[in-house]
């Protein structure tokens, strides 16, 4: 993963940053059975990250935490301290997470730890490749540059950055806007709730006639919504904990908004659900599910979990006719655009290397000391 120790890159960086440090797992190292046990929930960002702002090696933090991956950016002067504050953190939220749930995955840390460590130079270019879609499950896509901004903001918020993170993340915003004006990798890309409605496609075929209800309605779930509508769906269900959000993006399908207490009764009218909330455990149980399968013993029902932490507990795929799919199941439709972009992401390549040089140049030229936020 470290690009800076790769002999054959044609474009190697300039300059080692060597205060600025990515651990991270993503869909590209680990299943999200794996990545689910180590996401950070919007609730916990502030958290989470005073608890990085106290160990001593770390002066800055961003957490990005999405779907396809857990990220953690950090400003340090020793970047291994940093890593071992980091995976300290995760050990002890991996044991209270197993407190809870004791049948849940236990293989951090180990020899074959799905967590990838970049420093300096290699950090910079990930971060820029992450923003510009080159690191996604779709390549091209581009919620994931809202998710940083929104990841950077709440850093922000709880006075996590300073002057190192601060460049850092405008230049990367910079990076991300000038690959998309002047190379066509976002053309024709598709997004993480687009290549789900795909999927939902090459299950039932048109999907006209299709009825659907979305479990909610954050941005993942907008933009199923608005790919399902593009698909000729007309009949739509949301529900979210938060009935309003539920009832504005109810209106902008010409839906029906429930409140978020009622989703489990109204099985029987669908043919798939598609579940994208923020619920820290399953919400569609076996428990719930099979007494409304029993009511519709011929009708399968197709089942789409966006969510990480999942929504929905595997078991469920064990009732008959339901048929369950998660958000590494996208995987091979993602790849199929990939070819259709190969010579854009070649013409990325240079661009990004010129960013992270310059980077790098400014963080190593004399830049004064990074300090410790109060």
């Amino acid at each position: 993963m470290n690009r800076a120790s790769n002999p054959d890159d044609p474009f190697p960086p300039l300059i080692p940053a060597a205060n600025v440090l990515c651990l991270g797992v993503s869909h590209r190292t680990a299943s999200v059975e794996v990545r689910e046990r180590f996401a950070v929930r919007d609730a916990e960002v502030a958290e989470v990250t005073s608890r990085l702002q106290k160990a001593p090696a770390i002066t800055e933090a961003v957490i990005v935490s999405t779907c396809n991956r857990v990220e953690f950016y950090t400003a340090t002067p020793d970047p291994r301290q940093a890593a071992a504050a980091i995976h300290c953190l995760l050990q002890e939220r991996l044991r209270a997470d197993l407190e809870k749930h004791p049948g849940n995955f236990t293989g951090f840390p180990s020899e074959k730890s799905p967590f990838y460590q970049l420093d300096g130079a290699a950090a910079v270019d990930h971060l820029f490749r992450v923003a510009s879609g080159l690191d996604s499950m779709v390549i091209g896509e581009t919620e994931i540059l809202g998710q940083l901004k929104k990841a950077y903001a709440a850093a922000t918020a709880a006075h996590a950055t300073a002057r190192n993170l601060n460049k850092l993340f405008q230049r990367t915003f910079h990076v991300a806007k000038e690959l998309r004006s002047t190379t066509g990798i976002a053309r024709g890309a598709v997004s993480v709730g687009s290549a789900a409605v795909d999927l939902a496609e090459k299950i039932l075929g048109k999907l006209d006639g299709c009825r659907v209800m979305i479990l909610g309605a954050g941005e993942t779930s907008e933009l199923t919504a608005r790919a399902l509508r593009s698909r000729g769906v007309s009949s739509v269900i949301v529900s979210n904990r938060s009935f309003d959000r539920a009832a504005a993006l109810a209106t902008e399908m010409g839906g029906t908004a429930i409140h978020f207490d009622e989703w489990d009764r109204r099985f029987h009218e669908i043919d798939i659900l598609i579940s994208s909330t923020s619920a820290p455990h399953a919400v569609v149980t076996r428990a719930k599910l099979a007494p409304a399968m029993a009511d519709r013993p011929t009708r399968p029902l197709f089942i789409i979990d966006l969510a990480v932490p999942r929504d929905v507990e595997s078991s469920v795929s064990e009732l008959e006719n339901v048929h369950l799919y998660d958000i590494d199941s996208l995987q091979a439709i993602a790849r199929e655009g990939l070819e259709t972009r190969r010579r854009e992401i070649a013409l990325c390549e240079p661009l990004i290397a010129r960013h992270v040089g310059e980077f790098a140049h400014w963080l190593g030229s004399g830049i004064p000391a990074i300090h410790k936020i109060a």
